[in-house]
Order: structure tokens, then C-alpha cells, then sequence
């Protein structure tokens, strides 16, 4: 039977026994999805992939509950308006497609408006039993964020305590948001934050790399904090336990290269021994405002594009302005990874400078996190 390839994409996700680096292999070594589900495969012959899981493989693509399990998925998605974002797709977040074990197919429901491509994405993390001093922090720092009209979505993980402090405050100064849930569509968790889905979904949105059918477990966890770190430029962590959640984010975010935020606390609070040893180990910045996320990755608050001159100088821009405007002449227009690329600069430190050449006027982002020039050069 012939199937689509998205429906090939999602069967390969679903396919036990294998996780997104071995499936990303899979693809890679037979040139295209559809040709891994042909039984006569020596799968054994991919780098990683012993017998036994070869066999696997074979087992599952020759049972027709992966086609089933895949018809279901759509059909959910579709009558539910969720998204599947590929990985091959253009849509799908730049930053976490960098990451290696990106999940092959993210699940999302968004705003018409929202792009994971486009503005600044800083992720808020920390325990599920905040103090006082967590709390209003994390408070002050979104306020922070909104006055800097600097274009910010709050990435977090709909837990209890500051997750959900942090999703609540971007709701309520009208700030883009977006939850990563642990499991399913089908069974929002935690169930008691049902009631800020609405609200979340109308700026920003709720993303998964599991549509249906996913159980609670303590592993399922840590493959959501994988995905919170790897779609955003930078993570703050807020009050957590050394062994807690939180840390594992920031673990995962410092393995990716981006900028990693901690809260410093008493050296006798329990809460505060995740973020003391993160500045300790200098895995993290120690942070006390918003503006010492600015000051790390360069940007200039209450920088808007209504106040900026309508004739920008060439000659006051750095050399590395200088070379990325060069290059967007050469193409006229390019996408962030092909520019990342010609620049041999990674994406998460090519973005601010991005965002201030077009906050110069200089450049402007177009649909698919593709740039071109504004002027003529």
C-alpha cells in the first residue's frame, strides 16, 4: 500500500525501539523515508542498529497498527486543528532542528500568527513549589520583558509553581507564550491548567512530540525539557532542588550551546541549590534583571523600529554586519541556516544580530525565516 510521506514520517516516529537520532540515521543512509519501510532492509547495516533491533524495525513496519496508530493521529489533528510540523518542514523551529535528538514531528496548536522562526524565544524554568523571593522574580522579569518591547516569546512547561507562574504573567501583559506538554493532545497535563489553554494559544501556543495515547512517566519528563531547551536562545533557571527538573533543562540547554540564566540564593535554602551550583560550575550566568539577559546577547531595550532613522548609516555598522549584509546582497534573499552557514556563525549568536539590522531598517524578515534587504546597498 502507498502511503504519503507524511504518514511515512509519522509511522518512522512511532516505530519502537528507535528515537529521533537513529530515525534522522535511518533516512540519511536510504535517501528517503518512504524506502525504510521496505522489509527487505538490512537495517543492520546502519551505524547504531544491532540485530535485534533490526528485527524490531522489521516487526513493527510489518504490523498494520503503526498505519492504524498513524491514520488516527491525523484525523485527530485534523478535526482538533493541531499542526504536524515535520522535520524536512520549513516551519519547523531552527533552533530545535540544530539540536541532534530533535524529535522528527512536532504536534502544535498555535495562534494563525505565531512563528517559532521569528523574534527571540527565552525559556522560564524552575521548582514546582516556589518561594516568595521565586515567585516575584520570575513576575518581574516577565513586567521587564514586556517594557523592553523587544519581540520575546516565554517558552516553559505548564508545571506547577514557576511554569506556570511564568506562563500566566505573559497572558496577562499579552506576550507570546508557549507550553511544551510532556504527553498528548489528549490528555493535557497537569489537567487542573486546562483553563489557561485558551488563553495561552491565542499569542503563542501549546507544542508536543506526541500526539495521542501517551502514558505519565518519570522519562517522559525529561524528553519534554530536551525540547524546551533546544527552541529557545536562552534558559533561566528559578529556585530548584539540585536533583530537580529544572536542572535537567539547563543541562540540555548548556549541551546546546545557548545561554543558560540562574537565580542566586541563601547557600542554606534548599530551592536555591540547583541555580548556586549552576553559577558555581559556571554553567550559568548569575542573573538579578532582564538586563542581564541584554547584556548577553546584545540587545538594546525600548528599541523599536517606529524610532529608528529612515536612513540608517552603512558605516556605523561592525564588521559582522557589514559581512551578513555582503552576503544577503550576493543571494538577495536567504534563510537563517544557509546564512549561518556562509558565516560559519552559529544561529542562536547570528539571531540578535539579525534582529538589530532590522530594527536598523537595514533588512527584513520574510515567511520561512528567510531575510532580505530594505535597502538599496
Amino acid at each position: 500500500m502507498k502511503f504519503s510521506k507524511l504518514e511515512y514520517i509519522i509511522a518512522l516516529s512511532l516505530i519502537d525501539g528507535i528515537g529521533p537520532i537513529l530515525s534522522k540515521k535511518l533516512i540519511s543512509y536510504f535517501k528517503n523515508v518512504e524506502e525504510i519501510f521496505n522489509l527487505r532492509n538490512n537495517f543492520e547495516k546502519v551505524p547504531g542498529i544491532s540485530k535485534n533491533l533490526g528485527n524490531k524495525i522489521r516487526n513493527n513496519i510489518a504490523n498494520n497498527k503503526i498505519w492504524e496508530k498513524t491514520e488516527k493521529i491525523i484525523n485527530f489533528c485534523e478535526k482538533n486543528n493541531i499542526k504536524i510540523i515535520t522535520f524536512e518542514d520549513k516551519n519547523y523551529p531552527y533552533r530545535l532542528k540544530n539540536c541532534d535528538d530533535s524529535p522528527l514531528v512536532l504536534f502544535a496548536q498555535t495562534s494563525e500568527k505565531f512563528d517559532f522562526n521569528s523574534g527571540f524565544f527565552i525559556g522560564i524554568v524552575g521548582t514546582r513549589n516556589p518561594t516568595i523571593y521565586g515567585k516575584n522574580f520570575c513576575n518581574l522579569l516577565i513586567k521587564e520583558i514586556y517594557e523592553s518591547k523587544i519581540p520575546i516569546t516565554i517558552v516553559s512547561g505548564f508545571a506547577y509553581g514557576i511554569d506556570i507562574t511564568a506562563h500566566k504573567k505573559a497572558i496577562e501583559y499579552n506576550l507570546p507564550t508557549i507550553t511544551v506538554l510532556p504527553v498528548g493532545f489528549d490528555n493535557i497535563y497537569p489537567s487542573l491548567h486546562k483553563k489557561y489553554v485558551k488563553d495561552i494559544i491565542k499569542n503563542g501556543g501549546i507544542v508536543s512530540e506526541f500526539c495521542l495515547g501517551v502514558e505519565i512517566e518519570k522519562g517522559i519528563f525529561i524528553r519534554r525539557n530536551r525540547i524546551i531547551a533546544g527552541l529557545c536562545d536562552g534558559i533561566i533557571v528559578i529556585e530548584s532542588k539540585i536533583d530537580g527538573g529544572a536542572m535537567s533543562t539547563a543541562n540540555f540547554a548548556f549541551n546546546y550551546n545557548r545561554e543558560v540564566f540562574a537565580l542566586p540564593g541563601k547557600t542554606i535554602d534548599t530551592y536555591s541549590e540547583g541555580p548556586n551550583y549552576l553559577i558555581k560550575t559556571q554553567k550559568a550566568q548569575l542573573i538579578e534583571s532582564f538586563q542581564d539577559i541584554c547584556n548577553a546577547f546584545g540587545w538594546k531595550k525600548n528599541k523599536t523600529l517606529d524610532n529608528l532613522p529612515l536612513t540608517p548609516s552603512i558605516e556605523d555598522l561592525s564588521d559582522k554586519e557589514k559581512e551578513i549584509i555582503n552576503i544577503i546582497k550576493q543571494h538577495t534573499k536567504i534563510d537563517i541556516d544557509s546564512l549561518a552557514l556562509l558565516l560559519d556563525t552559529p544561529v542562536y549568536k547570528l539571531s540578535p544580530l539579525l534582529l538589530e539590522l532590522e530594527f536598523k531598517g537595514i533588512i527584513k524578515q520574510l515567511p520561512g525565516n528567510i531575510f532580505q534587504l530594505t535597502i538599496k546597498i
